[in-house]
């Protein structure tokens, strides 16, 4: 469908300059603020001409025209606070025209210029006293604010013929006090040091026509040229095409023929040459997804993998898209939709208008080349990323608010924190909270999306301007909605850790071992008995997804030990099920699928494989069908709402109230059918569809494989990579219990990170808080060009390495091949650069290495407890030892971890290292803590700390505590409930004696 709304006007157009919150930290309307407004007001054009920007072009048109309102687009342009001009597009030509000029300037990073440039198809307006009526070209004005009006009075009446209305539309009446604040908070000063140049004129209010009229009465000039100016233009556009690149190799028949042959190759290797059942689905597919002229979305994304193949880097396919067996047979995705029964028809089917989802996760280290790979394969005009809008949110508006009246910070973490305070009752906090709720989810800064590439047929100029962001790839003005509401569908490409964990530790186990590690297929890791056991224990720490304190949990519980239950596993642990009661429900039916109710006989013939459970997105649609009678439509605008990729909550209110009519047609009990809406409704934002859950899967399965056959080299990976739930200090603990030796950094053995010789471990330079980045990289660089430092001078004569820098080498124990103390070290350093040159090179130039007398010093005390002191301070915890052999008492608890499940409801004491705290609001508004602790043995157990406990004896963060609590066992998974805690005493700093 294409809108036509170009008309011929002549009275009734005048909005030609209207800003709305897209403006960023200057306007004050929504697009449906406008919209409402121009109706109300008896307005039936205006031209959406945000600053600098074209964020909300297409989104107010599709909004306005089912007003039936006529909606122009347009741009104003400024260098700061002040407007150079306004471009109006006479149509779809002008404003890519619009677009383009301003995206060259970003890209370039200049000044626009004093004069627009000649625009083909678009008109532009002139501040009044910008340019003289005589030097205008044939599609320029000048524009009149009602305010300079009597000023025209004065002038020669042929300066006329190029003036129109100039009415600029800003804020609403209420707001002007609201945008002077976001004028400051954009200029970060005190509301109370704004300038006028800086804000809008207090009357650039939306006025209704004939408000508008009446100021311009004695001018009908300006209203006939105004009429004529827009009645020249119209804006046109076709949302329901699709937007991305039509084609991969030029034509759909060359797409068709790729395509088919890429994936007959893959079939052989993922299914074997006589899989009827396989190649008839595979067949079906590649019939579907030519019929829809989605060939080239999938020959796309299958060349960005290629790509990462050719380059060895690994990669995890996920999203919808792994629904397809052709996705699988191209190796897009590693996840078999056949044997794990995902409907293909569900994702991509006759009726579907975008192809399905694809998300590539890629290490956090390689993704920028893939991007480079993008960019440079596909016309620079037609990629970009995906834009984003950060919004004013419930903290940062009161800090920023704060700020610009000039409160402390004491003040503002009082008012975020404690709201209720009785010092926040006064004039300048009741001015902050009175705009609170008006700015509740304003747009504040475009910015990136995490991962998304659009890769578009037209130049995307025809679609907003762009932005370009430091790291200077053009970045899309509007977010993602937009994006899907216009017709495209994104390239996902995101980043993460545990790729990184797995491609590291390849090349680490082929530099350690001289084995070369395969897991491209990993369905053999599905029944190998030692991952099972790793897998069902919990011992997962380090692996993608499954090493959280909750989810270590949740396998224990299950005791999972196969591929279905962790699919299953990895969408319950989300917020959405568990939030629902559901994840307990469906802990108790695995262990006793006897128990399993089904509310009605629809939930055992679509929910038996999990045990009437709804777990996945598709879940929810199935039962929103089958019990609610909804259209599979409707039920996929409850799958998006709850990826968090719908926007319309009308339209949700509008299904709630389908399914409840529906369910009384049916003669549903309503009850019931509350009870299964509530379940649905809580799955909102979080859940997984079950291809999704099954990518997940397979990661965390070949994680887990490099966990249990080469243990230290994965802690290895996972170090350098920078861990992943947890902190540096529980990867090393993890090592430890892998049996390796674990070393400080030193000079003569480590590099830049943390590398592996047999079955010793040495941590990086990375790892010192205090060392420069070009110190820590020089120091292994300079070993490897010219052999092994053999004392001290020799150290800081091929290193340059500073006094404090030195310092902190020493006190790291990173010199200790000397031979010679810490202490005694530290004096020799002294001696040896000059207290002037603390940060560079030896005082007086040292050519050459020569013999120096060492000072003969007394004997100098150090102990253990010394160096465990100086790890804490440098690394952020002891390597050499643990914080136990930091604790003043011997004492180390009645249990250990792993004795606790014997102790089953008896009150007991532990001593803990503390690892890490999740806080929980409950169903009554309070606060509880779930807490994971290190033993004595570096084993793992957990705390639950209910509200009134947590009050009482609240958690510090690190240290070791004295936790007393009664044990309680759920499913072989053994806590402690806390009734009292505290931080116990360390042993005396020696450094500070």
């Amino acid at each position: 469908m294409r809108w036509n709304v170009g008309r011929q006007h002549t009275t009734d157009i005048m909005l030609l300059n209207v800003h709305s919150y897209f403006s960023l930290r200057y306007g004050t309307l929504s697009l449906e603020n406008l919209i409402e407004g121009m109706v109300q007001g008896g307005h039936d054009t205006a031209v959406l001409t945000d600053i600098n920007n074209s964020s909300g072009s297409l989104d107010f048109l599709r909004l306005g025209t089912a007003y039936g309102l006529n909606i122009l687009a347009g741009m104003e342009y400024r260098n700061g606070d002040g407007c150079l001009y306004i471009g109006i597009a006479r149509n779809n030509d002008g404003f890519r025209e619009l677009n383009g000029f301003r995206t060259a300037y970003n890209r370039d990073g200049r000044p626009l210029p004093e004069r627009a440039p000649a625009f083909d198809d678009a008109f532009v307006v002139y501040p009044y006293g910008a340019i003289k009526p005589g030097d205008l070209l044939d599609h320029e004005y000048i524009g009149i604010r009602p305010t300079e009006l009597n000023r025209v009075r004065m002038e020669p009446s042929h300066n006329r013929e190029r003036y129109v209305i100039l009415a600029p539309v800003t804020f609403a009446p209420r707001d002007y006090k609201l945008h002077r604040q976001l004028r400051a908070i954009d200029h970060n000063l005190l509301y109370s040091q704004l300038e006028p140049q800086m804000v809008a004129r207090e009357g650039e209010v939306l006025l209704t026509k004939a408000e508008l009229l009446a100021h311009y009465r004695d001018f009908p000039q300006l209203i006939r040229n105004t009429g004529r100016l827009l009645g020249q233009c119209r804006f046109d556009f076709d949302f329901r095409s699709m937007k991305n690149k039509q084609t991969f190799t030029g034509t759909r028949y060359n797409d068709k023929q790729l395509l088919h042959e890429y994936t007959v190759d893959g079939f052989a290797r993922r299914y074997g040459k006589h899989d009827q059942q396989a190649l008839e689905r595979v067949t079906g597919e590649l019939e579907i997804i030519e019929k829809l002229n989605f060939a080239s979305y999938f020959l796309i994304t299958d060349d960005i993998c290629r790509y990462a193949r050719r380059r060895d880097f690994h990669y995890v396919g996920r999203g919808s898209g792994a629904n397809s067996a052709v996705a699988y047979c191209l190796g897009i995705t590693d996840v078999d939709p056949i044997a794990l029964h995902l409907p293909f028809e569900r994702f991509l089917n006759p009726k579907r208008r975008s192809p399905p989802d694809f998300d590539l996760d890629f290490s956090w280290n390689e993704r920028d080349e893939l991007y480079d790979y993008i960019f440079k394969l596909h016309p620079s005009d037609h990629t970009a990323l995906m834009g984003a809008m950060s919004t004013f949110r419930s903290r940062s508006i009161l800090r920023e608010l704060g700020k610009v009246y000039g409160l402390p910070k004491s003040d503002i973490d009082r008012l975020v924190h404690e709201p209720e305070h009785m010092l926040n009752k006064n004039e300048v906090t009741d001015t902050i909270l009175s705009v609170y709720n008006r700015m509740a989810d304003f747009p504040n800064q475009r910015t990136i999306h995490a991962s998304g590439v659009l890769i578009s047929e037209l130049p995307l100029t025809n679609y907003a301007a762009m932005d370009y962001p430091p790291k200077g790839r053009p970045t899309m003005q509007f977010d993602m909605y937009v994006a899907e509401d216009i017709g495209f569908e994104k390239f996902d490409i995101l980043s993460q850790r545990g790729i990184g964990h797995i491609k590291d530790c390849r090349e680490i186990v082929k530099r350690n071992r001289g084995e070369t590690i395969d897991i491209d297929n990993p369905k053999r890791f599905f029944t190998d008995p030692e991952i099972a056991e790793q897998l069902k224990t919990g011992n997962t720490v380090g692996c993608f997804y499954i090493e959280s304190p909750g989810m270590r949990q949740l396998l224990v519980k299950l005791g999972c030990d196969n591929y279905p239950t962790l699919v299953a596993a990895s969408s319950i642990i989300r917020p959405g099920v568990a939030s629902s009661g559901m994840m307990a429900e469906f802990i108790q039916r695995h262990h006793d699928p006897s128990r399993v109710a089904y509310p009605h006989p629809v939930f055992r013939e679509q929910l038996e494989e999990t045990y009437g459970v709804m777990v996945y997105q598709e879940d929810v649609m199935k039962i929103a069908h089958a019990y609610g009678g909804l259209d599979m439509a409707d039920a996929a605008v409850l799958r998006r709402m709850m990826s968090g990729k719908y926007r319309s909550m009308d339209h949700l209110a509008e299904i709630e109230g389908k399914f409840f009519s529906n369910c009384r047609d049916k003669g549903h009990d309503e009850g019931v059918s509350r009870e299964i809406w509530r379940q649905m409704e809580s799955f909102a934002g979080y859940s997984f569809n079950k291809a999704h859950s099954a990518s997940y899967a397979v990661e965390s399965y070949q994680s887990l494989y490099l966990k249990t056959y080469f243990p230290r080299e994965f802690m290895v990976a996972v170090l350098n990579n920078y861990g992943g739930f947890y902190n540096r200090k529980v990867y090393v603990n993890e090592a430890k219990r892998a049996g390796t030796a674990m070393n400080l950094p030193c000079v003569n053995h480590s590099a830049h990170q943390a590398t592996i010789r047999g079955n010793d471990i040495y941590l990086g330079f990375d790892c010192l808080l205090n060392l420069e980045d070009k110190l820590a990289r020089h120091i292994p660089a300079e070993r490897q060009r010219n052999g092994q430092y053999t004392s001290l001078e020799n150290f800081v004569l091929r290193t340059g390495a500073g006094l404090e820098q030195l310092v902190v080498l020493i006190r790291a124990g990173a010199l200790r091949f000397i031979g010679t103390g810490k202490k005694a070290l530290l004096w020799e350093a002294h001696l040896l650069l000059s207290g002037n040159n603390r940060m560079g090179r030896p005082a007086a130039p040292m050519l050459f290495e020569h013999r120096r007398v060492k000072p003969v010093l007394p004997r100098l005390e150090t102990s253990p407890v010394e160096d465990l002191y100086d790890e804490m301070e440098l690394i952020g915890f002891p390597v050499s030892g643990t914080p136990f052999d930091l604790a003043r008492s011997d004492y180390r608890g009645d249990v250990l971890a792993t004795e606790l499940q014997a102790h089953e409801g008896r009150t007991i004491r532990m001593v803990g290292d503390f690892v890490a705290e999740k806080t929980v609001k409950t169903k009554r508004g309070d606060f509880m803590k779930f807490g994971t602790w290190f033993d004595a043995k570096g084993d793992f157990f957990d705390t639950v700390h209910f509200p009134q406990s947590q009050q009482q004896y609240p958690l510090r963060g690190a240290g070791l505590y004295l936790i007393e609590g009664r044990v309680v066992v759920d499913f072989g998974c053994p806590a402690l409930e806390v009734t009292r805690c505290g931080k116990m005493p360390l042993k005396i700093d020696p450094r500070s004696e």
